[in-house]
């Protein structure tokens, strides 16, 4: 492990460990808190270890064109900024990242605001943005000589592991609360050959069994908490300012569950300004689902000091989590940026959800709060017309085609979810209406359609 160009420092009383020496659980032996990866000789300008912007920003464009299986990694093509292995020749790829950057024209002209685009981490291997942290965690386990790796899921992290896992030659365990779980993204840890049990507990229940068991059993845990896992989430942040010719969206939007992901590109973004190879940092606003909310309720009542769980009920499973690992990191990366913090509701969500697909991009329900949020930033006023907004599109709309299928045969939501909001649902309803097998059965339900 290439422990001298890294080190962790915990979140909370600031302590540095060698990577090798962490708990199992991740957690600091002195205050309990999580760490986050830190590389000492970036700190100083003109440091030995130090990267050159411009020779990387270079380097990086090249690799696109390179055959080599690591530079065709969106995560490792970047391995100058994530340098957490002793040999990159051990990294686990399956070709991650490089997902593409969408111009929404629909909902740019809806809201008046000039560009907003979708980065779609749902176009990874097992798609959703899992995928990125998986690589460079597993990687990571792989080095070290893990036989076994864990995680506690809601969907999206089991199947990421277990591909990777598989990929890697190790085997996996998942955890899954009962009943709780998307079965398109269960289906894909077990066509992985992950070793899965139902939990008669939430995704919070789970976690906390997994942490025990990773303490008296030689098994690395793969779970967010790890923080080479937001090493790899990190990425990206370097590929839509790559893409925006090193400069920033004004706003970057964040579904917000275990708050991970926001915690990692904000880290990204922060790593790139001090590095010099970009000029700031975008505002970065967590969006929560209004039945798993801990963080918007933990701003609101002590700017992010304290958390206090709650009993998650959102129909978005992957981000239904009422007691998130990463509250501290995430809300420090909203102060620092002079992001947003809040929640919608269900009704909201399905709605956004459905206009994303409007577009001819699909995603998994807990995306869609972006676009939910951003329509509540643009009524408050704090997004104007002309800046830039990056929404992040976590999952594949397959990931849940139960959910989409419900909304589009009105199943979905209840009568006061939808209240009020009738008109608005109706529109966007495209349900499968069973006819004759003729033409004119055809020709003539097409002549009520609008449009």
């Amino acid at each position: 492990m290439n422990d001298n160009l890294h080190q962790l420092r915990c979140f909370g009383c600031g302590s540095r460990i060698a990577g090798a020496e962490a708990r199992p659980d991740f957690r600091c032996a002195q205050c309990g808190e999580l760490f986050e990866v830190e590389y000492p000789g970036w700190s100083q300008r003109g440091g030995h270890d130090r990267p050159n912007p411009g020779a990387l920003k270079w380097l990086w464009r090249e690799r696109r064109c390179s055959g080599e299986p690591l530079d065709e990694s969106g995560v490792w093509r970047f391995r100058e900024l994530l340098p957490i292995l002793e040999n990159f020749g051990n990294a686990v790829s399956l070709r991650e990242g490089n997902t593409p950057l969408y111009r929404l024209p629909r909902a740019a002209k809806a809201l008046g605001i000039d560009r907003i685009f979708a980065k779609h981490q749902g176009m990874n291997p097992t798609s959703s943005f899992k995928d990125t942290g998986m690589t460079a965690a597993l990687s990571v386990a792989k080095e070290r000589g893990f036989e076994w790796v864990a995680c506690a899921s809601t969907g999206n992290t089991s199947a990421a592991m277990a591909a990777y896992a598989a990929r890697a030659g190790l085997r996996s365990l998942v955890l899954i609360p009962e009943g709780k779980i998307a079965w398109g993204k269960l289906s894909q840890a077990m066509d992985y050959g992950a070793v899965t049990y139902q939990l008669k507990a939430d995704f919070d229940g789970c976690l906390n069994v997994l942490t025990e068991i990773v303490k008296q059993a030689p098994i690395y845990l793969l779970n967010s908490v790890n923080p080479y896992r937001l090493e790899g989430q990190k990425t990206p942040a370097f590929e839509i300012a790559e893409a925006m010719d090193w400069n920033v969206p004004d706003h970057l939007i964040v579904p917000g569950g275990n708050l991970g992901n926001s915690s990692a590109l904000g880290k990204g973004f922060r790593e790139m300004r001090e590095l010099g190879l970009v000029a700031r940092m975008p505002k970065i606003s967590v969006i929560q689902a209004a039945g798993a909310n801990p963080l918007v309720q933990s701003i609101a009542k002590s700017h992010g000091a304290t958390l206090e769980p709650v009993e998650a009920h959102t129909r978005a499973t992957a981000i239904r989590i009422g007691n998130p690992a990463s509250w501290r990191k995430a809300a420090k990366v909203i102060e620092e940026s002079g992001g947003w913090c809040l929640d919608v509701t269900e009704a909201e969500i399905a709605i956004a959800k459905a206009e994303i697909g409007a577009e001819g991009l699909g995603c998994e329900p807990a995306s869609a709060v972006t676009l939910a949020g951003l329509k509540k930033l643009r009524a408050q006023g704090v997004v104007r017309p002309g800046e830039t907004v990056v929404l992040v599109l976590t999952g594949h709309t397959l990931k849940d085609a139960d959910y989409t299928i419900d909304f589009h045969r009105g199943a979905l939501l209840t009568e006061d979810e939808k209240r009020g909001l009738e008109t608005e649902i109706e529109a966007l309803r495209r349900n499968a209406i069973t006819l004759d097998a003729t033409p004119a059965a055809v020709l003539a339900a097409l002549e009520g359609q609008v449009g």
